[in-house]
């Protein structure tokens, strides 16, 4: 038997972590054994909420201020991702400053933030959702939405059931407090599901549940649902797809998943519809990905740098096209935390990156907390045309 140490390093490229798929390999033959380690976690616990699992905004922040959004024609929300202050919570407590600081002095604030995955470390502990949730967020104003990362669904020794944390303070009967939110005035979250959808006046949101293994996987049932509901949704707003782990990642420790990029291609295929956005997390960074699909440009975000301590380094700069994808890393930063502000109208989503002190520089100064990266992308609905495919995979 081969002793083995430690975990090498990819060797490069956005989809160097896991062997590559073949383009004939159907999804439905991929098992755990045989795409990813066995460790995948079934959901121990039935939706909270009707099929299709939906939520609308207006149920949260009340019909008058999205009607309010509507007539203005102008939504925006913050999004970051791998967030939990496990170990070192400064970096974490930094993010969540620059968070308040954009919510109080943009004349647009944020009417939500969405969260891309892996709130609570290391295995979506019940009792760290006060240190890592409730207390750095304690003074942002305005509702988080989450769809849970493979350390949000992990399970340790205390017997807790796979995302019993995240299922007591996101998918909990609204109106509810958890114990865990103490004295923070946070209302737990009332998502219907763990995987589920956000409808918004601009903007459609579809959040996957990927799961625990590294490099993701859903099971047929989710595999089902995420095909119809990029069939059915709806096409006089934008379509944002969330899920944490990214189909793309030049970074050297983690790398994209083919078996994600396997899922979102075979869906788009089949429902001939294009996401406007894709947002993801996990790897401990920032990164603008784009891929070229025919004449149009699809974003493609990786924002897993939202407090969790260690950063993972990037292995290509800025303007790298992967030879055998056409991925090509726009944007990047991989050694500062931070969040990203995305504004959706009917014409156009725009955003830009923001950049937190790191732990030993002050976060009294202003200038510290710096715009990085900014894009703006088409916000109408995309289709392929008629005899199109997507490949997302080589």
């Amino acid at each position: 038997m081969e002793l083995s140490f430690y975990r090498p390093r990819p060797s490069g490229g956005p989809l160097a972590s896991i062997e590559r798929l073949s383009p004939g390999m159907a999804t439905e033959a991929l098992t755990v054994e045989a795409a990813v380690p066995a460790h995948f976690e079934p959901i121990p616990f039935p939706p909270t909420g009707p099929f299709p699992y939906q939520l609308d905004l207006a149920e949260i922040l009340g019909a008058q201020e999205v009607d309010r959004i509507s007539t203005a024609g102008r939504m925006v929300f913050h999004t970051t991702g791998d967030s939990g202050g496990v170990k070192s919570p400064e970096a974490q407590s930094n993010v969540a400053s620059g968070l308040e600081r954009s919510f109080n002095g943009n004349p647009k604030p944020a009417s939500f933030l969405y969260h891309v995955g892996d709130v609570v470390y290391y295995m979506g502990e019940i009792n760290r959702y006060f240190d890592q949730f409730y207390e750095p967020y304690e003074h942002y104003p305005a509702p988080i939405f989450a769809i849970p990362g493979n350390h949000d669904g992990a399970t340790g020794s205390s017997g807790t059931r796979s995302l019993e944390g995240f299922q007591r303070n996101f998918c909990a009967p609204k109106g509810t407090y958890s114990k865990e939110s103490m004295d923070t005035q946070r209302m737990a979250m009332c998502q219907p599901y763990v995987y589920w959808c956000l409808l918004t006046p601009l903007a459609y949101f579809i959040g996957l549940y990927t799961n625990v293994p590294e490099g993701g996987q859903i099971d047929a049932e989710q595999r089902e649902w995420f095909r119809r509901q990029l069939a059915d949704a709806p096409t006089d707003r934008a379509l944002i797809l969330a899920l944490h782990h990214p189909i793309y990642s030049f970074d050297d420790f983690h790398s994209g998943s083919p078996v994600m990029a396997r899922e979102v291609q075979d869906a788009i295929n089949e429902s001939r519809r294009i996401p406007n956005m894709i947002l993801t997390g996990h790897v401990h960074n920032y990164q603008r990905i784009e891929k070229a699909v025919g004449a149009r440009t699809l974003p493609l975000l990786v924002i897993g740098n939202g407090g969790y301590w260690n950063l993972h380094s990037l292995n290509v700069a800025p303007g790298h096209e992967d030879s055998a994808t056409g991925a090509k890393i726009v944007a990047s930063i991989d050694n500062r935390h931070g969040f990203t502000t995305i504004e959706v109208t009917r014409d156009h989503i725009e955003g830009f990156f923001t950049t937190v002190p790191r732990p030993q520089e002050s976060w009294s100064e202003p200038a510290v907390f710096q715009t990085f990266d900014t894009f703006r992308y088409q916000a109408s609905a995309l289709r392929l045309d008629q005899g199109e495919s997507i490949r997302l995979l080589t």
